[in-house]
C-alpha cells in the first residue's frame, strides 16, 4: 500500500516516516512540508540518508490523486481539516492526527479550537483508538487519531467506569510529559536551559484535551463523567506518565481492581498490565506502541490510583494511527510495531 505523510517535517510525521519505513506492507510515497518542500528528506534529517529518497513536496492535496492509498495528515488543529476532506473527496483513506475529528460535539470544538472548517465531515471519523473501537475501525475511511494525553489517561480510566466500580465525577488526572509533544516551539518553557532540572504545570485545569477524556469516559461509564486535568514538563523528550486518581465504590481492594484491569486488556496486543507492586516506568516503553498500566487501592481514603506509561509520539500519536490502518486493511494489528524499547 502506497501512503503519504502530510506534514512529514514535524515530530509527529517524521514518528510515522519511522514506522512506514520499517512496515512490510506499507510504501512511502510522497511526503510534504510547506517549509522544506524542495528539498531531500536525507538533508533536512540525515538519520533518514539511506533509508528513502524522497523530497518534501508542499502540501496539494489534489497531487496525491492516483499515487497513494492513505494518508497521515500530520498537521496543526484546525489547519488539518480541510486537507482532510481533499483527500477522502479523492478516496484516499484518511488518518487524522489532529484534533479536528476526534470530538463529537461542534460546540465543544468551538470553544476549545475555533470555528471547524470541514463541518461536513464533523463527527464522522472513527476515534482512532482500537481497544475501544476495533469494530468501527475496520469499517471507516476516516480515523481521528487520539490526543497523547487522553491515550495515557483513558486506558487505565475507562475499565474501572465501565465496571461501575468508581465515581463519575472528581476524577482527576496528573500527567508528566516530555517537551516533544510540544513539537519545534521557541517559546521560553521549551527550552533546554529552561527546563532542565526543572519541571512545571501548565494549562491547570484548563487543557482541551480534557475535552476527549470526559468525552470517551461518559461513553463507557453512560452517564456525564467530569475530569480535572494537570499536565506537567519535565526534562525529557519523548514519554507521558500518567496517574488517575477516581473514588472508589463499596470495598474493591487492591487485587480486585487489578483483576478488572487485567479482565479488560487481556487480549489487548499493545496494553501490559504490569505485575501487583510494579509501576509504569518511561524507559520500558519509549520508542515503542506499548501502554503499560497498573492499579492500587488506597486503603485508608479507597481511592483508585491507576497508572501509565507511553511514548507521546508512538502510541500517543503515529503508532497507533498506523494500528488503526492495520485494523483497516485487515493486516496483523502489529504488523511493524513490535519494537523493543532501547535499554538502556
Amino acid at each position: 500500500m502506497k501512503v503519504a505523510v502530510v506534514g512529514a517535517s514535524g515530530y509527529t510525521g517524521l514518528e510515522v516516516v519511522r514506522i512506514v519505513l520499517r512496515h512490510p506492507e506499507l510504501e512511502l510515497s510522497v511526503v510534504t512540508s510547506e517549509q522544506r518542500a524542495g528539498q531531500p528528506m536525507g538533508e533536512c534529517f540525515p538519520a533518514l540518508r539511506g533509508l528513502t529518497d524522497l523530497k518534501f513536496e508542499a502540501n496539494d492535496p489534489a497531487s496525491l490523486a492516483g499515487r497513494v492509498d492513505a494518508a497521515f495528515c500530520c498537521l496543526p488543529h484546525a489547519a488539518s481539516a480541510p486537507t482532510v476532506t481533499s483527500i477522502r473527496k479523492l478516496g484516499i483513506l484518511a488518518l487524522d492526527l489532529s484534533a479536528d475529528f476526534r470530538l463529537r460535539d461542534p460546540e465543544v470544538y468551538t470553544h476549545w479550537y475555533g470555528e471547524h472548517k470541514a463541518p461536513e465531515l464533523f463527527g464522522k471519523g472513527v476515534y482512532g483508538m482500537p481497544e475501544l473501537y476495533r469494530e468501527q475501525i475496520k469499517e471507516t475511511e476516516l480515523i481521528a487519531a487520539p490526543g497523547c494525553y487522553p491515550t495515557g489517561a483513558l486506558l487505565p480510566m475507562l475499565p474501572f467506569l465501565r465496571a461501575g466500580v468508581v465515581e463519575t465525577n472528581g476524577i482527576f488526572v496528573d500527567s508528566k510529559s516530555g517537551v516533544s509533544g510540544a513539537g519545534r516551539s521557541l517559546q521560553d518553557g521549551f527550552l533546554f536551559a529552561e527546563l532542565e532540572g526543572n519541571s512545571h504545570a501548565y494549562k491547570v485545569a484548563n487543557h482541551r484535551h480534557v475535552t476527549e477524556m470526559e468525552q470517551e469516559g461518559s461513553l463507557a461509564a453512560g452517564k456525564p463523567v467530569t475530569v480535572t486535568f494537570v499536565p506537567y514538563l519535565i526534562p525529557t523528550i519523548r514519554g507521558i506518565v500518567s496517574s488517575v486518581l477516581m473514588r472508589g465504590k463499596g470495598s474493591l481492594t487492591t487485587a480486585a481492581a487489578h483483576g478488572i484491569l487485567a479482565s479488560a486488556y487481556a487480549d489487548e496486543p499493545f496494553v501490559r498490565v504490569l505485575p501487583l507492586g510494579e509501576a509504569p516506568k518511561l524507559q520500558s516503553v519509549k520508542g515503542t506502541n506499548f501502554c503499560d498500566v497498573a492499579v492500587t487501592v488506597d486503603e485508608h481514603t479507597g481511592n483508585v490510583v491507576a497508572l501509565s506509561a507511553i511514548d507521546n509520539l508512538v502510541k500517543g500519536s503515529g503508532g497507533q494511527a498506523v494500528q488503526c490502518l492495520n485494523i483497516m486493511q485487515g493486516w496483523p494489528e502489529t504488523t511493524g510495531l513490535t519494537e523493543m524499547a532501547p535499554v538502556p
